[in-house]
């Protein structure tokens, strides 16, 4: 073991953040210029090249759920998690690569049947994030002890990855898409390969909840789909609407509502029911479905500007060219990042330990969906949107940082990977929602505006939600692990 990791160094913690820099990175390059591509130069309408975007949380779904439970009970290659960081690593290296060859490959394959390409691409890519992005963040809470220490690790992940997240749209809005997919390709192999030989894991990952009643040391199906009750109605419409998308049938409304239905009365009953009525077994599970609850909301909104906000831009400033397009779309992600880069480790971190990270989260959150509903009634110039991503900038930096330590400290740590897989169900899956009955919503709509509508009601649902939780978390002292309640 490295010096720098017994002492936990700040060196030994930016280390540690690069492989989760490698897949933000990628993905970072995706949002950049995935919409973008096939917009341009392949003529995909809105509702198509939000099939395309489908794909990948489809492959999020399968991917971090199955490598995290996998991951917490094999070791090869000297690690747990370093395996499938190396081999998730070199695929979307590989997958960047064909982003800017959709065209080229499909007329290898004797045909032109460029959708098919792009979603292959886009699932393959996402894939080889998902084989990677749940061991990344789960080898921060195998490394780190509970309490401040992990806390610091994800603000530390979040302000690295951050920092070369602004670099990547700096780099799409300075010399354009093409050269940012290049040199992404490049980091994303370099550091996603090379950091992990120099983190040594722990062979044995050892439970830190002493609780008799913790459901998680032992896990079944049941357990799982309880565990996720919350995301059951995002599952049963994510599911419907890939099956009419690809048969080329119109959802029932019908349906459409009884999935939302689903969706209020799960989390109604999580949040409203006393914990006595869920019993022994599933009761413990209330904090992490809360949580994923919370998050799903956030992520709808983050998602639906992420894969739309090109449309908006193009509606509401007039007068710009494809490439010009392209970049006040960089530019604003660039901004974007840049506040997600600098706050999580110089300010959130600090009010966090003296406010807690769920009052900081929720400060945030709600923060954002102001920011969000600003974009629809004022953001009709190019410099307003900048500014106005700046504010929407301070909900990104809690998103990608403070969840995953509220997160890890409600849960058994020898579970890690299959329950940060199942948090990830609270990022893919309203993702899939974004994609095909956000897509289908916008590509109808005269107004884009209903983009920033959506974002702004979904952040301030999530909002509220974080209203009714609380901070649960181990915090070390000086007397040893102190639990403190939920």
């Amino acid at each position: 073991m490295l010096n720098i990791q017994k002492r936990l160094a700040p060196s030994f913690y930016a280390l540690l953040s690069l492989p989760s820099t490698a897949m933000g990175f990628a993905l970072s390059v995706q949002i950049s210029a995935l919409s973008w591509i096939l917009s341009t130069k392949y003529g995909l309408a809105i509702h198509e090249i939000g099939l395309v975007w489908a794909a990948g949380p489809i492959a999020g779904i399968f991917g971090q759920v199955i490598i995290g439970l996998i991951s917490d009970n094999v070791w090869f290659w000297g690690g747990r998690r370093r395996p499938f960081i190396l081999v998730g690593g070199t695929l979307a290296a590989l997958m960047l690569l064909a982003l800017p060859n959709i065209g080229v490959i499909s007329s290898a394959l004797g045909g032109d049947a460029v959708l098919g390409v792009a979603i292959t691409i886009a699932l393959t890519l996402d894939l080889a994030i998902n084989i990677s992005f749940n061991p990344t963040r789960s080898i921060i809470a195998d490394v780190t002890p509970p309490g401040d220490e992990r806390t610091k690790g994800y603000t530390w992940m979040q302000t690295i990855s951050g920092t070369f997240g602004v670099a990547a749209y700096a780099i799409g809005a300075i010399w354009g898409n093409y050269a940012l997919i290049y040199f992404g390709a490049i980091l994303v192999l370099l550091i996603s390969v090379i950091p992990p030989f120099f983190i040594e894991e722990p062979r044995i990952l050892q439970s830190e909840n002493t609780d008799a009643d913790t459901p998680q040391q032992k896990t079944s199906f049941v357990q799982i789909l309880m565990a996720i009750s919350p995301l059951w109605g995002y599952l049963a419409y994510a599911i419907s609407g890939m099956v009419c998308r690809l048969m080329g049938w119109t959802m029932n409304s019908f349906w459409a509502g009884l999935c939302m239905g689903l969706t209020v009365a799960s989390i109604l009953l999580i949040f409203i029911m006393k914990r006595s009525a869920f019993g022994v077994r599933f009761a413990p599970l209330i904090p992490f479905q809360k949580i994923l609850a919370a998050h799903s909301f956030t992520w709808l909104g983050i998602q639906t500007m992420f894969v739309y906000m090109f449309a908006y831009v193009q509606q509401k400033i007039e007068g710009l060219s494809a490439n010009q397009m392209g970049q006040v779309v960089s530019i604003s992600f660039l901004l974007f990042n840049a506040i997600a880069a600098i706050l999580p480790a110089t300010v959130l971190q600090p009010l966090a330990l003296k406010i807690g990270r769920v009052k900081t989260h929720l400060l945030c959150i709600g923060i954002m969906a102001i920011g969000y509903a600003g974009i629809w009634l004022f953001g009709h110039s190019v410099n307003l949107i900048y500014l106005l991503m700046c504010v929407v900038g301070i909900g990104w930096a809690a998103t990608v940082s403070l969840p995953f330590a509220i997160m890890s400290q409600t849960i058994d740590q020898s579970r890690m990977g299959m329950f940060m897989g199942l948090f990830n169900l609270s990022v893919v899956l309203p993702q899939l929602v974004a994609s095909l009955g956000v897509g289908e919503a916008v590509s109808a709509a005269q107004d884009k505006g209903l983009i920033f509508i959506i974002c702004a009601i979904s952040l301030a649902i999530s909002a509220i939600l974080w209203l009714f939780i609380k901070d649960s978390q181990a915090e070390v002292d000086t007397k040893g692990v102190t639990p403190v309640g939920h």
